[in-house]
């Protein structure tokens, strides 16, 4: 199944695949082996090696790619292995990466700690404000990588906008779409040339996998990731494979029940007297509104709120609930609070990440499937204890 007749409910669950042809099954095997038999010795197979290619990992790389209407996605063990393979077959010693300002701090890290070292410069630019990018473009650059929405602010860039930007000098536009998948946001078809995944948050949506994926309609740049994925061995391994093609089947579900959740507890903190600010795209007072109906179809399943008191009530908070999980994670059906400064993106100097609106007392929230009532029931005791704590300080 190819065809974009059919809508992302049924792509989901029958994208890119046909019945196993030996034995009729509806689920594609687990090809649980390392190696596959030479049929004739010194000719080319499409299978020899796992680290190179594997028939369950090719199975998810083939609905994916039905999602995206594009080539079959390149999937990586992780979702910053596929960061890093992708950067890795982009860039060279010289080079220089224009990169939205607020990302991922394992995004952050490795421009800084692994690729400045090695000669490439990261700058990292305001991609909300078209004419920074503009001028960060005005002198050469290897690439544009933008993710939108933010994390964790959930700040939005026009892919549109941009994509046009840098196909006018030549640069090729990468969009990290983690937080709101095909389903939600349609990179490719905005005028970006890739669009990359952690695999392990929304598309999986279990916590069960840890996974990275990265689709294009460029032969030429899927053959660059394809090989320098087989030098550095980052593949997704058949397993996990298998089980984020599982969790794949419900995504458009999960993403509707997960958003609506996130619109009801984003309205419940908007008049939360320990709340400062609450941020979420398809909040009416989000000040980009206008630009989230137009290139997104819903806002998601994340809601980022500022809290009164800082660290001291984001740590109390956290501490107290009992329903939400403390975790570094997000996209799974449990609901997941962060402390962003403290977890995700510890690993920026204190001072950038306040000037990035990255502070003490944000929380980031990943709203799950849990009943609505009671996550916002959970909340607010939480909230109701770091107000206590706050008040006894």
């Amino acid at each position: 199944m190819t065809s974009k007749s059919y809508n992302f409910a049924t792509r989901c669950i029958r994208g890119g695949l046909e019945a196993d042809p030996q034995h009729g099954a509806v689920l594609p095997p687990i090809y649980q082996t390392t190696t596959f038999r030479n049929f004739e010795v010194g000719k080319d197979q499409i299978y020899s090696y796992s680290r190179v290619e594997n028939p369950t990992v090719a199975a998810l790389e083939a609905r994916l790619g039905v999602l995206e209407d594009c080539l079959p996605a390149v999937t990586f063990g992780s979702g910053m292995a596929a960061v890093s393979t992708l950067l890795l077959a982009e860039v060279s010693a010289g080079d220089r990466i224009v990169c939205s300002d607020v990302v991922y701090g394992g995004t952050f890290r490795f421009i800084k700690e692994v690729l400045e070292p090695l000669g490439v410069k990261g700058q990292f630019v305001d991609t909300s404000d078209l004419a920074a990018v503009r001028d960060a473009l005005h002198k050469p650059a290897r690439l544009l990588l933008l993710e939108t929405p933010a994390n964790p602010t959930l700040k939005l860039t026009d892919i549109a906008a941009c994509s046009a930007e840098a196909r006018a000098v030549g640069v090729p536009v990468v969009v990290d779409n983690t937080f709101l998948t095909p389903v939600l946001q349609r990179p490719l078809e905005l005028g970006a040339d890739a669009s990359l995944y952690s695999t392990t948050k929304y598309i999986d949506g279990h916590n069960a996998t840890v996974g990275g994926a990265i689709c294009t309609r460029d032969p030429e740049l899927r053959e660059r990731l394809v090989h320098l994925r087989k030098c550095l061995g980052t593949i997704l391994t058949p397993h996990n494979a298998w089980l984020t093609l599982q969790g794949l089947k419900t995504l458009p579900l999960r993403l509707e029940r997960q958003t609506d959740n996130a619109l009801r507890v984003a309205a419940f903190l908007a008049g939360h007297p320990g709340v400062e600010a609450v941020h979420h795209p398809d909040l009416e007072t989000f000040p980009q509104r206008e630009l989230a109906r137009r290139q997104q179809d819903r806002g998601g399943a994340l809601v980022t709120v500022e809290l009164r008191g800082g660290l001291e009530a984001a740590v109390a908070a956290l501490g107290a609930l009992k329903l939400g999980t403390p975790a570094e994670n997000l996209g799974a059906v449990e609901t997941l609070v962060t402390h962003n400064a403290t977890m995700t993106h510890a690993s920026i100097p204190a001072a950038e990440r306040a000037a990035l609106g990255i502070t003490d007392g944000l929380v980031r929230i990943s709203v799950g499937l849990e009943d609505a009532a009671e996550i916002i029931a959970d909340l607010d005791q939480a909230l109701a204890i770091a107000a206590r704590r706050r008040a006894h300080a």
